[in-house]
């Protein structure tokens, strides 16, 4: 393990001035207290460089959302990208059978990222992604387990570069963190804001 943060440590210091500036946002980001985010192994084939962090929304010691975002960095920028920088995630949490239900559920989701993105005032291109709802029945053994149903969130996009090439990520990571929470069911941070629509905290939460 040593090692590995070793060699982590010996890539960063390599690594092109505008990574290690977006990594380092990314780092010193002030986020709201009911999330808990830790660096983690980033994927190591999709681009040059990649920085990771994985994220949980956490209340009354209940994990109500979990995500990961990974940020990509091509030096000599990508075709489909548009740019030098992609910003890679996946949000999940668990809901009531009856929101999955909800037709329109999709559509709103994906509606929360982009209007997270917007809310903040951040410039974006290329975004793209999928938004599934799963749903378990259990049986025999298991049948007193209740019916389990789960949002899962994947998407990307560019996020435009600024002084230096480097993009706002510490202001993308606050939008992320702002689709988590609302996912999680928490209310926004400005109160009374009564545009933003979350979903209801999920019944039984899985405790940490």
């Amino acid at each position: 393990m040593d090692d590995a943060k070793e060699g982590d440590r010996d890539a960063m210091e390599t690594a092109p001035l505008p990574f290690r500036a977006a990594v380092e946002a990314l780092r010193a980001a002030r986020l709201r207290p009911e999330i808990e985010i830790d660096p983690t192994r980033p994927p190591q084939r999709l681009a040059p460089y990649a920085y990771a962090l994985e994220a949980a929304v956490v209340a009354d010691d209940e994990d109500l959302a979990d995500g990961r975002l990974v940020l990509l960095h091509d030096p000599a920028g990508h075709e489909a990208w548009q740019g030098s920088f992609r910003l890679v995630t996946l949000v999940r949490a668990e809901l009531e059978p009856e929101m999955a239900a909800d037709p329109l559920l999709p559509e709103v989701c994906w509606s929360w990222l982009t209007g997270a993105l917007q809310a903040r005032g951040l410039s974006y291109g290329e975004a793209s992604g999928t938004v599934t709802r799963a749903s378990s029945h259990y049986f025999g053994g298991l049948a007193e387990r209740p019916a389990a149903s789960q949002i899962e969130i994947r998407a990307s996009w560019t996020p435009r570069e600024g002084l230096g090439g480097v993009p706002d990520t510490a202001a993308h990571l606050a939008a992320w963190c702002d689709l988590l929470c609302q996912v999680a069911g928490l209310p926004p941070v400005t109160p009374g804001d009564a545009s933003v629509v979350c979903l209801p905290q999920r019944r039984g939460p899985q405790s940490r």
